[in-house]
């Protein structure tokens, strides 16, 4: 069987279908990040020509073919399309700093002791202007500092030192730029909600909702039940209050005379 056709099987096969653009992701990323998915997703690599032509092959899949960068990936997989995002961020790893590259957040060291040997390694620290101090034999560094500020560049200097302390302050992971579920197309802005913290703020929202209806009486198909047995309840102790011969409160009514009457008769033997 074809390329081509074995992807069109594919197509045909698995309810979540999605376009994984692999442009500047390291292979070793790739490698592991298939390992760790192996039997949740199918991943078809290939030349745009022929990435295309799969997701042409169906009136389904055809609009994921405006999505296919110069290197991308076809993945294929029955998991849920949030579910299956969250594990392909599981996967990030930690990379180093390059030259030029624009620090996302504050990059600092700790002070403390390092394992560095004493030697040309100081020399570096010290170009990218870390306090480094030599005691008793070992590299330390003297005090916490931020050598590159979150949205600076990120010099030669300051990168070689990072590397030197072993810190990687970057990381890189596969995120698919779009999947497909069903009739249901999801891109990447909405797969990266976060679902624990947007289900937390519905339920919040909603029993603030619900509080504020009941405050105020409002009737609908959560508060209805609740008012209802409240205004029983309420009617029922005006009524016993007011002592008001009524069929949904007589019961209570001769209980009550009953104790009273009780009552009575135990204080008038007692004289």
């Amino acid at each position: 069987m074809s390329f081509v056709e074995t992807g069109k099987g594919y197509a045909k096969k698995y309810s979540t279908v999605g376009v994984l653009p692999l442009s500047g992701i390291p292979d070793r990323l790739l490698q592991s990040t298939k390992n760790k998915l192996k039997g949740d997703v199918t991943f078809v690599l290939g030349r745009k020509t022929l990435l295309t032509r799969i997701l042409e092959s169906s009136e389904k899949t055809k609009g994921l073919v405006k999505d296919l960068e110069a290197t991308s990936a076809i993945i294929f997989s029955n998991d849920d399309p949030f579910e299956l995002y969250k594990k392909f961020k599981a996967g990030a790893i930690k990379m180093a700093a390059k030259p030029n590259q624009i620090a996302l957040d504050d990059v600092s060291v700790q002070a403390g002791e390092t394992n560095i040997m004493p030697g040309q390694a100081v020399t570096e620290l010290k170009a990218a202007g870390i306090d480094v101090q030599i005691q008793k034999g070992k590299v330390v560094i003297a005090k916490d500092k931020v050598i590159a500020k979150k949205g600076e560049m990120i010099n030669s200097a300051v990168a070689k030192a990072l590397h030197t302390l072993n810190i990687t302050p970057f990381s890189a992971a596969l995120e698919p730029m779009v999947m497909l579920s069903g009739s249901m197309l999801f891109n990447r802005k909405v797969l990266s909600i976060d679902t624990e913290k947007t289900t937390g703020d519905i339920i919040h929202a909603f029993n603030s909702a619900l509080a504020l209806s009941m405050e105020v009486g409002i009737v609908n198909q959560y508060t209805v039940k609740v008012l209802i047995e409240r205004a029983y309840r309420n009617a029922y102790h005006l009524g016993m209050e007011a002592k008001l011969p009524d069929a949904g409160i007589i019961e209570g009514l001769v209980s009550n005379a009953a104790n009273a009457a009780e009552k009575l008769d135990s204080l008038n033997k007692g004289e």
